[in-house]
């Protein structure tokens, strides 16, 4: 049963987070359908950054006091209001109130879910990891594919056609919050088990851990906001064309990430992390300078290497901080996530600055962040 549990919540991350990555690609068709300008775009942007990545911690130190699995299908119906009202507004107000909603429905997924695929992990907390995190990585990979099917050609009220996937994963979730809280009813409680570790060196494990996962944000939020600018402009591609190079970038991502996991169990955390880093570095610093053919094969390369390394953080991280799944959840998945957005929108401001092949290579050093990982403790992880 715990197995069916893990892909009813990997299901509803791949739902959750398709429905949320729609809402970047489908910026151009909303700011040419309400008139808007880039600096309203901008807002857009920064609402459902607030509300779906930095109220994430705050949410999962609610839930680690008190585990609320009912709010998961709760959240999920906010995303799906969301979307209607987002089909159908038509001034920025109501657009900025429906991807409030939207975002806050994802706010709500994430601690809750990342806490019932702990219980639901049969002591492989790697492999469970890398099964849920796969399902998010899979549905932000679809979003664009999705918005450039659907959306783009049909307009804006084709997003309302996106709500039963929202209803589908309410009621995945009931399912998932019904077994967790019969789970709760008869499992014994004990206290928190993790690291043999002092408090000081939980604090600097657990900020370590985030550097690493700040800096593998940064730069795959700064390549999917970035490639295919890049590409476009180096090799005269169309937009449609591009598309599809980004696809390659996130599909990986995603493989990556289910791969990292049983890789984890079976080599180590600290292992996994190392090599994450070491071995997506080359391929990073080779992408500016490659032709096209070989642009896509690097990207994949480096999308599913820097990707393996998500489970091998976020379970070295629960250990480092037992007890706090939703608080480890919402840092990792939220704040980390919304970090590293600000970061991207600092690079695009750069980009009008220095122009976007520029900003690329720049970029391409941010996995060299990852290094931190050696001042890691051996028996941390």
């Amino acid at each position: 049963m715990a197995g069916s549990v893990l892909l009813l919540v990997s299901a509803s991350h791949f739902l959750n987070d398709m429905l949320q990555s729609i809402i970047p690609a489908s910026l151009p068709l909303l700011k040419e359908e309400n008139n808007l300008t880039f600096a309203e775009v901008g807002l857009i942007t920064l609402v459902i950054q607030l509300t779906a990545s930095l109220l994430q911690p705050v949410i999962g130190l609610s839930t680690d006091k008190r585990p609320m699995p009912m709010a998961l299908p709760f959240g999920m119906m906010l995303s799906l209001i969301g979307l209607l009202f987002l089909a159908h507004s038509g001034t920025l107000s109501l657009i900025l109130f429906s991807v409030a909603l939207i975002g806050c429905g994802s706010a709500v997924f994430h601690p809750e879910s990342a806490r019932i695929a702990q219980e639901a992990s049969g002591g492989r907390r790697g492999l469970a990891q890398a099964i849920f995190q796969v399902g998010g990585n899979g549905g932000a990979a679809l979003g664009p594919i999705a918005a450039a099917l659907i959306i783009i050609p049909y307009g804006q009220e084709s997003i309302g056609w996106f709500a039963p996937a929202a209803a589908l994963a309410a009621l995945l979730l009931i399912r998932a919050a019904r077994w967790s809280r019969r789970k709760a009813g008869t499992t014994k409680k004990m206290g928190p088990t993790g690291l043999v570790l002092t408090d000081q060196e939980k604090a600097f494990v657990f900020l370590i851990l985030f550097v690493l996962m700040f800096s593998k944000q940064v730069y795959i939020s700064s390549l999917s906001n970035f490639l295919i600018f890049f590409v476009m402009e180096k090799f005269c591609l169309d937009a449609a064309s591009a598309q599809y190079v980004l696809f390659a970038f996130l599909a990986a991502g995603a493989a990556g990430t289910l791969l990292g996991g049983p890789i984890t169990d079976r080599f180590g955390r600290r292992s996994v992390m190392l090599f994450s880093i070491v071995g997506t570095a080359p391929f990073a610093l080779l992408i500016p300078y490659a032709s096209l053919p070989l642009l896509i094969l690097l990207v994949i390369l480096a999308a599913l290497i820097i990707s393996s390394a998500f489970s091998a953080i976020l379970v070295c991280a629960l250990e480092a901080a037992p007890g706090r799944t939703g608080v480890v959840s919402g840092v990792f998945f939220g704040l980390s996530f919304g970090l590293g957005g600000i970061a991207a929108a600092f690079f695009g401001w750069l980009a009008d600055i220095a122009g976007i092949r520029e900003v690329f290579t720049l970029a391409s050093y941010l996995p060299l962040l990852g290094l931190a990982a050696l001042l890691l403790p051996k028996k941390a992880c």
